[in-house]
């Protein structure tokens, strides 16, 4: 057993606890990685709120950077000493897993939101015995060590920076996946996005960089929508300001091409759609409360298409290398997007997520590190 320091949540609607706990030593098909640093991503908040039914107590987090120090016998990927992202664990068994699509794994949900191994073990326990969740989307990063899922692990260069790759292994892959893998739009094409938070952002990055000359940014912050200028919107419109639809459409008559939706709310979704062009395609994302519906009139949707994109439909290995080159080609400079907190500090952290003051807070485990200074 490791002994760690973990954030760990006890109770829904409570704040995280930093605690010493216990982790198991990697099976056979787990790799051991000492986290350098761990991104904070919306979908921790929603297990908090019980929008996701992750029994607690547990270790959240899964934006997790760090450095390999030892794996299972059936690891041949990655080496002790290499440096890592994790990302969303997926059976690798499955048709969707087979057909390059693990992201829509049928095992998705039980290796990812129950925070445990699929035969219902965690690596983590407290130091009186207790049992904690852990392998929350395969690693559970809010702490200084992580036994992580095989295929949550994935390799970087060791000439970037560390710290700051984490959020690539969920939110920043989320948002610019749907653009590059789902959607696909090509030069020339028109493109909106409601919600210019990390996510939201990081679709509007790609969709820049898939070469759309007319990119617009919905949000209700003027300072989220000012960055969304810097990073290359060519128009930008506050939803408080009057009818965002009416906005797009302004600049837009004939409607988007392509739309996205990273507020999981339903009525926002409504207006994303009713952006669209004919042909016009509409991506949303983002964890909606149980029982959200959608309603839309059909006609709405002649010659249009609308439909829910989990985790860019990614295949991480790919893809967060790939996401790796944009940004030192300078086309993905999501380093604009964060903001370094000690793991002591995970609370303050998250209610400046939340309240727009911190796009994406990212959390360093050695509190001595020059990113707090």
């Amino acid at each position: 057993m490791t002994d760690i320091t973990a954030a760990v949540l006890r109770e829904s609607f409570k704040p995280w606890t930093v605690e010493k706990a216990k982790l198991e030593a990697p099976r056979a098909d787990e790799v051991l990685v000492r986290i350098v640093a761990t991104g904070i991503c919306h979908s921790d908040m929603t297990v908090r709120d019980q929008y996701l039914p992750t029994p607690l107590p547990a270790v959240l987090g899964h934006e997790g950077a760090g450095v390999v120090e030892a794996v299972g016998a059936d690891v041949t990927h990655v080496a002790v000493g290499d440096h890592v992202v994790l990302a969303p664990a997926y059976c690798g068994e499955c048709r969707h897993c087979a057909s390059g699509q693990p992201m829509r794994c049928v095992q998705f949900g039980l290796l990812n939101l129950m925070a445990m191994r699929a035969d219902g073990s965690s690596p983590i326990c407290g130091c009186d015995g207790e049992r904690v969740g852990g392998m929350f989307f395969g690693q559970s990063s809010f702490a200084t060590h992580s036994v992580a899922n095989k295929r949550s692990v994935v390799k970087i260069p060791n000439d970037v920076p560390l710290a700051l790759m984490g959020p690539l292994g969920c939110g920043l892959m989320t948002g610019s996946g749907t653009v590059l893998n789902a959607l696909k739009p090509g030069p020339g094409s028109s493109f909106v996005v409601f919600g210019a938070g990390a996510v939201g952002l990081a679709a509007l990055m790609a969709a820049v960089a898939s070469g759309c000359t007319t990119v617009i940014a919905v949000d209700l912050h003027d300072n989220r929508l000012k960055l969304a200028k810097e990073l290359g919107a060519t128009h930008v419109v506050n939803a408080g300001a009057g009818n965002p639809v009416e906005a797009v459409r302004a600049i837009l008559p004939d409607g988007v091409d392509f739309a996205v939706d990273t507020s999981a709310l339903p009525p926002v979704i409504r207006q994303a759609v009713e952006c669209l062009g004919t042909g016009g395609r509409c991506a949303f994302i983002g964890v909606s409360k149980a029982g959200a519906e959608i309603t839309v009139p059909v006609n709405a949707l002649i010659n249009k298409s609308m439909g829910y994109v989990v985790e860019g439909d990614a295949v991480p290995h790919l893809f967060i290398p790939k996401l790796i080159t944009l940004w030192r080609q300078g086309k993905f400079p999501f380093e604009k997007l964060v903001r370094y907190y000690p793991l002591a500090d995970i609370n303050r952290a998250v209610a400046d997520s939340e309240s727009g003051a911190t796009l994406k807070p990212i959390l360093v485990i050695d509190p001595e590190s020059p990113l707090l200074k």
